[in-house]
């Protein structure tokens, strides 16, 4: 496994570092086989991208000078740990016109910090709330 912080010369990942890209059960890439998929070895958690992968995405994004890449890598990297409901949840929450008012977004914000320590996600929250108290995106627009 790679000990320095991954630069633009580790893209694409699959490629230059095959054995750092792992499944969540944590199989290689080169344990991803046809024969194991038809025989039912593979499951969907081996498919699944990982927070470190994500991370590492995020270490060569920022290393090439892409750095708003790199911070909406590092917060998929933080939605990997967030139910699905959740995710759908804060999702519908950030459509235009379907939350009531920033607390609702605040709320979402604390509950992303405080009950899964995805600290980039709370704070794109908050930053969404503002946005959207100034441009007047809350329910009572429609």
């Amino acid at each position: 496994m790679k000990t320095r912080p991954f630069g633009i010369t580790d893209y694409p990942l699959a490629e230059t570092c095959p054995g750092e890209v792992r499944g969540g059960r944590g199989m290689s890439l080169e344990e991803l086989t046809l024969e194991r998929v038809v025989s039912g070895e593979i499951t969907m958690d081996d498919l699944r991208i990982t927070p470190q992968s994500l991370s590492r995405q995020g270490e060569i994004a920022r290393a090439a000078g892409r750095p708003t890449l790199a911070l909406n890598l590092e917060r998929a990297a933080e939605m990997t740990a967030l139910p699905q409901q959740v995710i759908m949840e804060i999702y519908e929450l950030l459509r235009p016109g379907r939350a009531k008012s920033d607390a609702e977004l605040i709320a979402a914000a604390k509950l992303l910090r405080e009950t899964y320590g995805t600290l980039k996600l709370a704070a794109f929250l908050e930053e969404a709330a503002e946005v959207y108290r100034r441009r007047g995106l809350y329910l009572d627009r429609y």
